[in-house]
């Protein structure tokens, strides 16, 4: 249970905030690589089927199912250190989540053995994303409400955050469509040789961010280890029959359909549809700007005022309505599209912006409900519900590629361009909407739910 802050440590501030914006920056160095430029990296130069990659990236989530939640009872188990609960994990972990992740996209390999490469893809992703990346993660997730026990501090430390996976977009996004991509035969191509610079190179940057990260945040709250006794039935019902998870569940794996495969799809819709990897790294470049300059300064504020979900909601529906339209418009200009991808990331920045934040609002509901605080566990469960919706997004999306005939042979056939653009469109539009959908039938905790909550948490901490 929660505590008074610690009085040796000093108050909430600025140096919290950029501490944890540096951590998902760390973070999405490695994740935004991932979900954006592996498909395209194991089909077009490790030459490796869309259909596989996309059943590896379903396959792996079903050790998630497994690692994550482990990893959720070990944060939940392990004893405070002089650094915190939390903070010490960021510390150990940072080098081989880095060094896991630069190992994906050896290009030196793109010769070897089909069965090789394969094995060499499966063996690699799984290290980084089910192993590594779910030991730092989980940890750094679960962190926010050890920063602070205050709901608007922690909508901050959700804001930040996501500034944080915005930078870091900006840089991936920006930055590697521009390096990454050559002209051969008057076609834009991916280079893999340039890639697995990159990939060192995002490496290193992510552990300088984590580094950061734990050097600048304080854990101000105790949350003292979980010495109850494991009984897997008891958690399974308790997860299973908590309304508010299972909305923000259901919501996060719809999220990152739209989310990833508006990423996804931007490294074959540019270069391949429109032949322009400059008009890739623009849309990544506005779409960031978007978030930092709307979502970012107003989503505290909106949230606040209508309440997390009420906003969610409204920012989702209208994304969605700004591809349907462009599916119709059906711009031939690249840069009209990328008008239409900037106004979608809009919506999607609201939600994304003040998510985390909403995280910490059903681990709240669920200590109202049972009386035991249970961070890394209902992070975990979280955790593992984002990496479902992101192997749905890539298996989906390798999947359509494949069934509208993409391969390297077919890259630039025009019927197949043809299909990608309306992939482009069709598929986050039907995210889009799920996620609205699953916010207003499933997901309980509206404004007014919340501040009870708050309320009564308040009152039996006093107490």
């Amino acid at each position: 249970m929660e505590t008074d802050s610690k009085p040796s440590v000093r108050p909430f501030g600025m140096r919290d905030k950029l501490g944890y914006m540096f951590g998902d920056f760390g973070n999405d160095f490695t994740f935004i690589l991932s979900s954006s430029f592996m498909l395209k990296f194991y089909t077009d130069v490790m030459g490796i089927s869309s259909a596989v990659v996309g059943v590896l990236m379903m396959a792996a989530r079903f050790i998630d199912a497994f690692t994550d939640v482990t990893m959720g009872q070990i944060v939940d188990r392990s004893k405070p250190t002089k650094d915190g609960k939390f903070r010490p994990w960021i510390k150990r972990m940072c080098g081989p989540v880095a060094i896991a992740s630069f190992l994906i996209y050896q290009s030196a390999f793109a010769d070897m053995a089909y069965g090789f490469k394969v094995f060499w893809m499966a063996v690699t992703y799984i290290l980084w994303g089910s192993i590594f990346y779910t030991s730092i993660n989980i940890p750094y997730g679960s962190m926010a409400s050890a920063i602070s026990s205050d709901p608007k501090e922690r909508a901050e430390l959700s804001t930040w955050r996501t500034i944080g996976a915005t930078l870091a977009g900006l840089a991936i996004g920006v930055g590697t469509p521009l390096f990454a991509f050559e002209t051969v035969n008057g076609n834009t191509v991916l280079s893999g040789p340039r890639m697995t610079v990159i990939a060192g190179v995002f490496g290193v940057l992510a552990i300088i961010c984590y580094l950061l990260c734990f050097h600048l945040v304080r854990e101000r709250v105790d949350v003292p280890a979980n010495n109850q006794k494991l009984e897997i039935g008891k958690l399974l019902k308790s997860l299973g029959t908590n309304r508010s998870l299972l909305g923000i569940i259901a919501a996060a794996i719809a999220l990152l359909l739209a989310m990833l495969t508006m990423q996804g799809m931007a490294g074959f819709v540019f270069p391949n549809f429109y032949g322009s990897a400059a008009a890739q790294s623009l849309s990544s470049l506005t779409g960031s700007i978007a978030v930092l300059v709307i979502c970012a300064p107003l989503a505290v504020k909106l949230s606040t005022k209508y309440g997390k979900k009420e906003l969610s909601i409204v920012s989702c529906l209208s994304s969605a309505v700004v591809f349907l339209i462009c599916l119709v418009v059906h711009p031939a200009n690249p840069y009209v599209y990328v008008a239409f991808f900037t106004l979608a990331y809009v919506g999607l920045g609201f939600f994304n912006t003040i998510i985390w934040a909403m995280i910490t609002d059903v681990i709240d509901d669920s200590e109202v409900k049972n009386g035991i605080r249970e961070d890394g566990t209902i992070y975990a469960v979280y955790s593992f519900a984002r990496k479902i919706g992101q192997a749905l997004s890539s298996g989906l999306t390798g999947a359509l590629l494949s069934l509208i005939g993409y391969t390297q042979a077919t890259a630039f056939d025009p019927d197949v361009t043809e299909g990608i653009f309306v992939l482009s469109c069709v598929a986050p539009t039907i995210g889009f909407v799920l996620v609205a959908l699953c916010l207003w039938f499933i997901y309980p905790l509206s404004k007014k739910r919340v501040e009870e909550n708050v309320a009564e948490l308040a009152r039996r901490h006093k107490g």
